[in-house]
């Protein structure tokens, strides 16, 4: 294993599918989530064995968290990750850059696009296994963690594929492709999805067509410019391709790695 692998830049605009599947199994979060849910779903199979909970329980578990996961994804990511809260105390400001500021300035770059482990760990922890433990105690919440933490390996995929200059063969994936670009590159008041957008059309955010809105002047800063950068200056601060100054004057634009590449 090459233990520099994450050092370098990983372009999902300049990758193929299968230098896609490689990243994605070396990437530590994957690798995190991948061995915490066998160990849950171990710990959940253990207790069906030995008689302490039921298999139907533990299904019950699996089941109502696959159903649950996109209304939960989507309220995080609509009122946390496209809040405005986060950036405005210099405590938090610097986890809002991370897990989506920067996603939003530069959605193909594949460091910013996984999750952080320190705020998805804990958000599957308090969030998922309370939805087992109410069904049949701690073998249920063992087997609700273990079900969000492959439905997060799956939503990452997913994610993953939505970037990559790819055209996926599943129409399923296709159209899924299509939705969350609208909201990258079009208007991010729309689309709050990644694979279900059932969400969006009960909540009245969906879009299925990018001319029926104007396209949002704010769908790569997330609002975070001008007199908000003067007002709350930390994710400006920590940002290196950012200039404060002309952040507060002419606003913050897309990430410009292409130019990068040009020099």
């Amino acid at each position: 294993m090459d233990l520099n692998f994450w050092k370098k830049d990983y372009r999902l605009d300049k990758m193929t599918l299968g230098e896609l599947w490689i990243a994605y199994f070396m990437y530590l979060a994957i690798q995190v989530y991948i061995v915490l849910g066998l160990c849950f779903g171990f710990l959940a199979g253990k207790a069906v064995y030995e008689g302490e909970t039921s298999w139907w329980q533990v299904a019950l578990s699996v089941v109502v968290v696959i159903m649950l996961y996109p209304l939960i994804w989507y309220l995080l990511h609509r009122f946390v990750l496209h809040g405005s809260y986060l950036y405005k105390s210099p405590l938090t400001a610097r986890i809002w850059k991370r897990i989506h500021f920067d996603h939003h300035r530069d959605p193909h770059d594949l460091k910013v696009l996984f999750g952080a482990l320190y705020t998805t760990l804990p958000t599957i922890l308090f969030l998922i296994s309370p939805i087992g433990y109410l069904i049949g105690g701690l073998p249920c919440a063992f087997a609700a963690l273990s079900t969000g933490l492959f439905v997060t390996c799956f939503y990452e995929f997913c994610h993953c594929i939505q970037h990559l200059k790819y055209t996926p063969k599943s129409n399923f994936l296709k159209k899924m492709k299509k939705l969350h670009l609208q909201h990258h590159f079009h208007d991010e008041n729309h689309n709050y999805g990644i694979t279900n957008f059932v969400p969006d059309k009960l909540l009245g955010t969906f879009n299925h067509d990018p001319r029926a809105v104007k396209k949002s002047p704010t769908v790569f800063n997330l609002g975070y410019t001008g007199k908000i950068v003067k007002l709350f200056p930390w994710v400006a601060r920590h940002t290196k391709d950012i200039s404060e100054e002309d952040a507060i004057e002419k606003g913050i634009g897309q990430r410009q790695y292409w130019k990068k590449d040009a020099d």
